[in-house]
């Protein structure tokens, strides 16, 4: 009540009254200042860099003096068969993850809020979300050593059931199962937490009216659990939609190969070679700033659905 009375006074103010209580906790805006300014320096003054997607850029010549193209590298980018490849690769490997990394933490959370023993609970939890905290580059090398011709996979496949070792990292096909069950294998358990907090908001007054009825577990879960859950799972659904671009570029970085850049190359990787190692900035710049429009304006519309459908907002 004090609350809204307050809220309701500071509505009543004039425009200059505002601006004073605005200005009153000026040490909380002095707090926030450092992460302003590195905002500003690592994230807004880099910006300026997208000028080189519309000039043949040179290094020697620098922003101001290079030559002016236009839409050169867009034509040329929307006109290359193997940008339309990699654009392929990156939206499938991205919705696999995305909708893998939904349904399996969604499932184990289920199954996990089942369990009564709260130390073997709180074990289980642990081990899977453990790998969320290991780098890529750490796993890539593990990966590596396991799904190796000679790794201890290929060796259990051919001692057990006599298959041939199979080239994991090597064929295309089957570095593109690699690549999305890797990836769901280390981040399903830290997916998982997000659900975990939103079972353990649901009011246990309703289990218990439940039980009294006398629903059974399976019942409680299709009557109870699940709707209560589902608005989660519709925020996290469509907050996901911003990153259907993002396919994990240290993931794939530290485990692809030239030998399957046809099924494995994605943006990022594609964007890293042409303009590090093959020194097209401007043809680069012009692929990041193609991925990067898309991926504001698919932020944009997963920000307005969660809105509209669960209710969620960030201001």
């Amino acid at each position: 009540m004090e609350n809204t009375t307050k809220s309701l006074e500071l509505s009543t103010l004039p425009k200059a009254g505002k601006r004073q209580r605005y200005k009153q906790p000026w040490i909380l805006h002095f707090m926030v200042l450092p992460a302003v300014l590195l905002s500003f320096v690592f994230s807004y003054i880099p910006m300026s860099g997208i000028v080189m997607a519309f000039q043949d850029y040179k290094a020697r010549l620098g922003f101001l003096h290079s030559p002016w193209v236009g839409f050169k590298h867009f034509d040329y980018m929307f006109s290359n068969d193997y940008f339309v490849k990699i654009i392929g690769n990156t939206l499938l490997f991205a919705s696999s993850k995305i909708v893998l990394n939904l349904i399996i933490p969604f499932v184990f959370a289920l199954l996990l809020n089942e369990v009564r023993n709260m130390g073997l609970k709180r074990s289980v939890q642990t081990l899977v979300y453990l790998p969320h905290f290991l780098s890529w580059v750490t796993l890539s090398g593990i990966l590596i050593d396991v799904l190796g011709q000679t790794g201890i996979v290929n060796q259990f496949l051919t001692s057990a059931f006599g298959m041939q070792p199979i080239f994991f990292l090597g064929d295309g096909s089957w570095f593109r199962i690699t690549i999305v069950v890797s990836d769901v294998w280390k981040e399903f358990g830290f997916n998982t937490i997000v659900f975990l907090a939103a079972l353990s908001g649901i009011n246990p007054a309703l289990y218990e009216a439940a039980e009294v009825d006398g629903a059974t577990r399976w019942k409680q879960t299709m009557h109870i659990t699940l709707p209560s859950l589902l608005p989660m799972l519709i925020v996290v659904a469509t907050l996901a939609m911003g990153n259907v671009l993002n396919a994990n570029f240290d993931q794939v970085f530290n485990l692809y190969s030239p030998m399957i850049y046809q099924q494995g190359d994605i943006i990022d990787t594609f964007v890293y070679r042409e303009g590090l190692l093959s020194g097209q900035f401007s043809f680069a710049t012009a692929v990041g700033l193609f991925k990067s429009v898309i991926s504001l304006i698919l932020i944009v519309i997963s920000y307005r659905i969660a809105y509209k459908f669960a209710g969620y907002r960030i201001f």
